[in-house]
């Protein structure tokens, strides 16, 4: 771990990461790749100690409310942030100046924080994205082994569903030769299904591989997954998308029974839900109740005023 001084935390897009670099080990992080220009060890997590001033900064001086986001790079909830708790912060502050929120994560930390996400959902909207790859437990451990395993991130989604606050699904990646068939899809499908999620974004069956993380992906191929690296050099070469051949049956099973059970599954509908900006109903009549009894005082202090003179 090691601290920076950043110029800025919220994108032009609203999205923040309060760290850089990630502990969790999935075998397949696109955020290793050389693209994004880490300059230090991806587990020397980089922490950035002003982070939450210029949230408060930013979020004070904005004019129109939006949903502000994280995760998209790092998982915020990696075991540091137990200490150093910058995302519970940020969620304090997103609470009192009345902003949306929206993470992905694939950690049960998150409950940790439960209650400023009912407290933002009650007000705005607040939507948890939990990214499932592998329902089997044990392949979860070798794939993503230093984070919550699929059964853990199960009961965080069925949790999430009994405080009402909506969930997303990122089933992604699926590892072609490993992870994608039929058992393992229809798996988590059930998972979904069971824990009453919105939607599920999904771009496909596979993964995708650049300068840095493949590199790491076929070294953890060769410790975990003997002979599969010779498979994906021989199929795939050095191609950036790595479609699974099953993709076009799974994708058909994936969208049948995401129909069949209304959840969304179209991205760019799921993608427009999330950051769109909502204000709950009784909490525009509370803050108009609140706008009339001011006014109200304020007449009967004028009148007083006047009575005076």
């Amino acid at each position: 771990m090691h601290y920076v001084n950043v110029k800025g935390i919220l994108s032009a897009k609203n999205g923040m990461n309060l760290y850089r670099g990630c502990s969790h080990g999935c075998i397949y992080c696109d955020s290793r790749s050389k693209c994004y220009h880490m300059e230090h060890a991806f587990e020397d997590i980089e922490v950035k100690a002003n982070a939450i001033e210029l949230l408060e900064h930013s979020l004070s001086h904005k004019r129109k409310k939006c949903m502000i986001g994280t995760g998209s790079m790092t998982d915020p909830y990696i075991p540091l942030e137990t200490e150093i708790q910058n995302v519970r912060k940020a969620l304090q502050l997103i609470d009192k100046y009345g902003f949306g929120f929206t993470v992905i994560t694939k950690s049960n930390r998150i409950l940790r924080d439960l209650d400023l996400l009912q407290k933002i959902n009650e007000k705005t909207k607040c939507v948890v994205q939990m990214t499932l790859t592998t329902y089997d437990e044990d392949l979860c451990r070798k794939i993503e082994p230093n984070v919550s395993t699929t059964a853990e991130r199960f009961e965080v989604l069925k949790t999430l569903r009994d405080a009402g606050i909506p969930t997303v699904v990122w089933l992604s990646p699926i590892l072609p030769f490993i992870n994608d068939n039929e058992e393992n899809l229809v798996g988590i499908l059930n998972i979904c299904i069971e824990a009453k999620v919105r939607g599920i974004i999904c771009f496909g069956m596979g993964v995708t591989l650049r300068e840095g993380n493949r590199e790491y992906f076929y070294e953890q191929l060769d410790r975990s997954f003997p002979g599969v690296k010779e498979k994906y050099v021989h199929t795939y070469g050095y191609q950036y998308m790595l479609d699974s051949p099953h993709n076009g049956y799974l994708m058909q099973i994936f969208h049948d029974t995401c129909e069949k059970h209304g959840i969304m599954h179209d991205n760019e509908q799921i993608f427009a839900y999330l950051s769109a900006f909502e204000e709950k109903e009784n909490f525009k009549h509370l803050w108009l109740l609140f706008l009339f009894i001011v006014q109200a005082l304020w007449q009967v202090l004028s009148l007083l005023v006047l009575s005076q003179n």
